[in-house]
């Protein structure tokens, strides 16, 4: 019998672990924060399924960042230096600590998510620094509207994540306690003021400059995030108020910045539904499976999580109608962008199967 024969594969295409995007740890941020979410709105179940499965991720996302590292070190220090993928590398930042949330929240594991602080901020300081600085001392950098968007914010996202983790663990730290919250405090006005300086020139990108369906990204998004994610560290600051006196004296102001952090956040829901609108619906951009969509999912599960939050901190019960109405947003959003990931694993299976000899 003679075998039929293979289809041909083109072998100059490069392997799905040679352009892995560095974005991917967003897959971590989403799970996790929509596993917390589920947690706190007692859906118990579903929490701790998403934990497992996302403590199954991120150490699969490590394996794969590490093999790349040995066999793609051109490809992986080419992003590092790109201003559009290069941002990415922060979502391991916030990735690490958002496990290390659920480490505290669900799992009730406080060492191991000691550990991941650690790590959490050791990347943080390398991976925020070098890549900024890799990115300005280049000689040639591409204008405004081709190395700018919204994914620049994730460098927010990994500072709140920081600063939230820290928080949960300083009561338990003893006599670190009091300067972990410090540090935390400044990560978050940091992380507050480089919000500002990034989202003027996005904003400024917005309006001043033409806007294709292509532009619209799905990290768009993080513009949200970001500061949903600021304001749940402002609650978790407000929280400690019961053990560390120079955060009572700033009370007030913690407190305001917190709920301007939510009022912006909120304020940029309905822009990006309208412009999520424009770009599928009025100019029909096709909606495919893209790992940076889990950078969309992430603001939507971090938007329950700080309502809920505030409305505690704050003691606005009337807040809380939002996140029990939310987390349905994020569970669809959640499900239809890992039926996505599921579909693309599935078809590059078959692809390389197909591919083989006879």
């Amino acid at each position: 019998m003679t075998a039929s024969p293979a289809v041909p594969v083109d072998q100059s295409a490069p392997s799905p672990l040679q352009t892995l995007h560095p974005a991917y740890f967003a897959l971590v941020m989403a799970t996790g924060i929509v596993s917390i979410a589920s947690f706190l709105l007692e859906f118990k179940a579903i929490a701790w399924a998403l934990f497992y499965l996302n403590v199954l991720a991120y150490i699969i996302l490590w394996l794969l960042f590490v093999a790349r590292a040995i066999r793609h070190g051109a490809a992986m220090r080419a992003d590092f230096a790109s201003h559009a993928r290069g941002v990415g590398f922060f979502t391991m930042i916030a990735g690490t600590c958002v496990l290390g949330s659920q480490f505290v929240v669900i799992a009730k594991l406080p060492s191991i998510a000691l550990g991941l602080w650690y790590l959490g901020t050791a990347l943080w300081v390398v991976l925020i620094y070098g890549v900024f600085t890799l990115l300005t001392v280049q000689a040639v950098k591409p204008v405004l509207t081709k190395g700018l968007n919204g994914g620049w914010l994730v460098a927010v996202v990994a500072a709140q994540s920081v600063s939230i983790l820290g928080s949960q663990l300083s009561a338990g730290l003893g006599a670190w306690g009091e300067p972990v919250l410090f540090f935390c405090l400044v990560m978050w006005l940091g992380g507050g003021m480089l919000y500002i300086w990034l989202i003027s020139m996005i904003f400024y990108r917005y309006t001043f400059f033409e806007m294709n369906p292509a532009d619209l990204a799905p990290p768009y998004w993080i513009n949200m995030g970001a500061v949903a994610i600021s304001t749940l560290a402002g609650t978790f600051l407000i929280d400690a108020k019961s053990h560390s006196p120079f955060i009572v004296e700033l009370m007030p102001f913690i407190k305001g910045v917190t709920l301007s952090f939510w009022a912006t956040a909120t304020w940029w829901i309905p822009m990006l539904i309208t412009l999520g609108a424009w770009r599928h619906v009025y100019r029909r951009f096709p909606l495919r499976y893209d790992p940076l969509y889990w950078g969309a999912v992430f603001p939507l599960g971090m938007y329950t999580v700080c309502t809920f939050r505030l409305a505690n901190v704050l003691d606005a019960p009337f807040l809380h109608v939002i996140p029990h109405y939310f987390i349905f947003v994020a569970w669809l959003a959640w499900g239809l962008t890992f039926l996505g990931l599921l579909a693309q694993l599935v078809g590059g299976a078959k692809s390389r199967f197909i591919g083989r000899p006879a």
